[in-house]
């Protein structure tokens, strides 16, 4: 983990605003070292800037305030949501996240590149590559 913290994946502006305590388990912080180490240390470096998490780990009671899926990789430390602070700068990194070809589960475009989904798991990834 070169440009990015575990403390970093777990903030979130709405537990704190409700007083939810979004402390990750131990095997939600493995799988968010492994999320960097694996996907967001190689695009940051790519990239050669800062890249933002708006989002990463979700515990079910701030996964459900939000509005995320019951399903949602980010209650596993599997996913974060990333942006570099633009919509045309965010289609450039969603651009080269493809030609990097990291090993991603899913990749999401989310509302026209306002922010990008990025998802690894362990094991075998689908590379899929969608837009919400």
């Amino acid at each position: 983990m070169k440009y990015f913290t575990i403390a970093e994946l777990c903030r979130s502006a709405t537990a704190q605003r409700l007083g939810i305590d979004n402390t990750p388990p131990a095997s939600a912080v493995k799988a968010l070292t492994v999320l960097v180490d694996e996907v967001l240390d190689p695009l940051r470096e790519a990239w050669g800037g800062p890249i933002r998490v708006n989002s990463g780990y979700r515990c079910p009671e701030l996964n459900e305030a939000v509005g995320g899926t019951p399903t949602s990789q980010h209650q596993r430390g599997e996913a974060a949501d990333i942006t570099v602070g633009s919509r045309s700068a965010n289609r450039r990194l969603l651009a080269l996240i493809k030609r990097l070809d990291l090993p991603v589960d899913q990749c999401i475009d989310e509302k026209g590149c306002r922010w990008i989904h990025v998802s690894h798991r362990a094991g075998s990834n689908r590379r899929m590559y969608m837009k919400f």
